[in-house]
């Protein structure tokens, strides 16, 4: 291991501006172990709050999302790509069916040069998410594209409790910085109003900068640089804010490997081409307006933000040259896929207050990706050799939802929903004979039933359909980019449905217990395929299994939880090879967390997930992986020091494998079929010193 290198980077100044004013009453978030007994619609929707997800030893940014039952993060290249995630048998590639937003504005993009519904959750600051809320399947009206799966909410703070300071070193080259805090603009309460009503403002910033080699024979140079600024106002009925996020990040990549070449070239932390890496960026402005008008509510987000990515790949080596005799000077099978865009919309709703807890609610969403240039390149050593496809496309949704919830007597509820969406796709491309435009419209009904509670338990029944929707270019596509051979085009929107039966119990003090069987059905699954670097539409599938989750809050400086998802799926009319790729059978993830707001504390994490298919016929696997993260430290007056070490156990995991054909140098034109792997960082330790102020 080579030594540490400590630059120092910034100089954190930290003005407090003190203002008379008063104290503002602490929020009450809800976490998991917390009731939703009388307001969840089903057993799968829960939310964590902030003390959850920073407690939690982290390795990657998108790891935030493990705090959701079942959820599996991993990476099959650089830290700046967005992670791979799986949920209830769903490979989801980069996003797929599992739909993210922040304050508002979704996260996954659509038409996207590297998958549809890719995900890059890397522009969230973790200490400014104040809770995280998530569903799971197809049954609820304010949910729409790419949600089949699931969905989850990041919420930001408005007002920072405390200011942050922080910095944080480890191996590999790791350094995090961070500075936070919220100046308090609030007006102080004059004699003649009293003690204040309430109204409150503030201006929230936040500046992260975080570096990264990694362990690899390649280092990673991954840098990111990440900005938040957020003005909130709270004034009578009326709540309203304004959100700028900016994020900008580079850096190198080690791609998966194959199999055959460890131990004959490279070891598990090699490359094949040291070439590869990326750049990407996003920089967006978000608002929200909330009106309290007593008998109901109405809710306004709107957003705008520009994106940009340059991603280099190689995932086959050299397997389209023909020369048999190939050599690392041959041009390779290297591509680049370039993506820039901009992007707005947003949503109005209105909830009415119908009295003895029955609402009634109805939403407008709306949104629009105007890309320039989504290209897919050939490359050698990063310097573009030919274009395999450049294309200008707008995509434009509508979605216009209601939701019901109505309690029948005492023991019964009901909330009926329905949704539906519009799409226009319009593509230009460089082949004429690819251009066009498309639309489509789909209706989604969906319903939950709730019974009880009876003894503190609570049981719901689910039913719902939704949709995702497929690329733009693959709507209009009739020739073949690569091979020049008619090409057919997919479907626009491709129908799902699912249905979940569950049930909540409190029945015993201090825990939450959670079981559901679910069924999810796709009219056409987006599969990822590991030898283009990209997911596409393949044939209907159909999962099914079940998932539960206890939390058991045992003290006020202890809790414990557990969560197992057991599942199965399947490829439909196909025949008898109709494993699903990379579906995961079943996730473990177990946790206990101790200590107080001063003192020593401490959190442990198991994640599990077990061998998966690799192809249809089920006859390659991949290995297991159990990965074990551990956190200590202590904290005193406002300042906290922490160890985090990551794969406690040391393992030779890997993040992800896949199977499919690759050519090295000397091997025969046709390639050879083999496990391609990216490998579970070693052990790892970091240490962070915080200052709340």
């Amino acid at each position: 291991m080579k030594p540490f290198k400590f630059t120092p980077l910034c100089l954190f100044l930290t003005v407090t501006v003190s203002a008379q004013s008063e104290e503002l009453a602490p929020l009450i978030v809800t976490g998991k172990a917390e009731s939703l007994i009388g307001s969840a619609p089903s057993a799968s929707k829960g939310q964590a709050n902030a003390a959850e997800l920073q407690e939690r030893p982290y390795l990657r940014r998108g790891e935030l999302l493990e705090v959701v039952p079942g959820v599996i993060i991993t990476q099959h290249s650089g830290d700046g790509k967005a992670n791979q995630y799986f949920v209830r048998g769903f490979n989801l590639d980069h996003g797929t069916d599992f739909s993210i937003s922040v304050d508002g504005q979704p996260v996954n993009f659509v038409t996207h040069a590297h998958g549809q519904g890719y995900a890059d959750l890397n522009p969230i600051i973790p200490e400014m998410v104040e809770t995280l809320d998530y569903w799971k399947g197809p049954f609820y009206g304010q949910l729409g594209d790419l949600s089949t799966a699931g969905a989850a909410k990041f919420r930001l703070f408005d007002m920072l409790p405390q200011g942050i300071a922080s910095i944080g070193i480890g191996e590999h080259n790791y350094l995090r910085g961070l500075l936070a805090d919220t100046i308090d603009l609030t007006a102080p309460a004059s004699p003649k109003s009293g003690p204040g009503n309430g109204d409150r403002s503030g201006l929230t910033y936040a500046l992260e900068y975080n570096y990264y080699d990694g362990p690899w024979d390649r280092e990673g140079n991954s840098q990111r640089f990440n900005g938040l600024l957020k003005y909130f106002k709270k004034s009578g009925n009326d709540t309203f804010s304004l959100t700028a996020m900016g994020y900008d990040a580079e850096w190198d990549s080690t791609d998966q490997i194959p199999r055959r070449l460890i131990g004959n070239g490279i070891d598990r932390l090699g490359n094949v081409d040291d070439t590869v890496g990326g750049e990407s960026s996003r920089y967006s402005l978000m608002g929200a307006w909330d009106r309290d008008h007593g008998n109901g509510r109405t809710h306004v987000d709107v957003y705008a933000g520009k994106y940009d990515l340059d991603l280099f790949s190689n995932f086959t080596y050299f397997l389209d040259n023909p020369d048999t005799a190939v050599d690392e000077s041959v041009t390779g099978n290297q591509f680049e896929q370039e993506d820039g865009r901009y992007f707005f919309g947003g949503e109005v709703r209105h909830e009415w207050d119908l009295g003895s807890e029955n609402t009634f609610t109805v939403g407008l969403q709306t949104r629009h990706d105007v890309m320039d240039g989504i290209g897919l390149y050939n490359t050698t050593d990063t310097v573009r050799t030919s274009a395999v496809r450049v294309d200008d496309v707008y995509e434009a949704n509508v979605g216009l939802y209601a939701m019901a919830n109505y309690r029948v007597n005492p023991w019964f509820r009901v909330q009926p929903g329905l949704r539906a969406d519009a799409f226009h796709f319009d593509v230009d491309s460089d082949n004429p004979a690819n251009s066009g435009d498309e639309s489509d419209a789909i209706i989604s009904p969906k319903v939950s039933l709730i019974f009880g509670p009876w003894a503190d338990t609570e049981i719901y029944a689910n039913a719902g359909m939704g949709f995702h929707s497929n690329d733009a270019r693959g709507t209009t596509i009739t020739v073949d980019p690569v091979t020049g051979l008619p090409a057919d085009s997919v479907d626009p929107l491709v129908r799902t449905y699912g249905f979940e039966l569950g049930t909540r119990t409190e029945a015993l003090e201090n825990v939450v217990s959670t079981l559901a069987l679910f069924y999810l059905h796709s009219d056409s699954e987006l599969l990822y395929v590991g030898d283009a670097g990209t997911s596409e539409a393949g044939p209907a599938t159909r999962r099914y299994g079940v998932e539960w989750s206890t939390y058991w809050h045992a003290s006020e400086w202890l809790t414990l939880d557990n969560e197992l998802t057991v599942s199965h799926g399947e490829l439909l009319d196909v025949g008898s090879d109709d494993e699903i790729p990379g579906a995961v059978p079943l996730t473990l993830n177990t946790g206990i967390t101790i200590g107080k707001k001063e003192g020593f504390f401490g959190s442990l994490r198991s994640r599990y997930f077990s061998p998966r298919p690799l192809i249809e016929d089920g006859s390659v696997e991949s290995r297991q992986s159990w990965q074990v993260n551990a956190r200590a430290g202590y904290r005193k007056n406002d300042w906290e020091v922490a160890v985090d070490c990551l794969n406690l156990l040391g393992r030779d995991d890997n993040d992800i494998e896949y199977f499919y054909t690759s050519r090295l140098p000397g091997e025969p034109a046709a390639g050879v079929d083999d496990i391609h792997l990216h490998p579970a960082e070693p052990r790892t330790f970091r240490v962070s010193l915080t200052r709340r102020f």
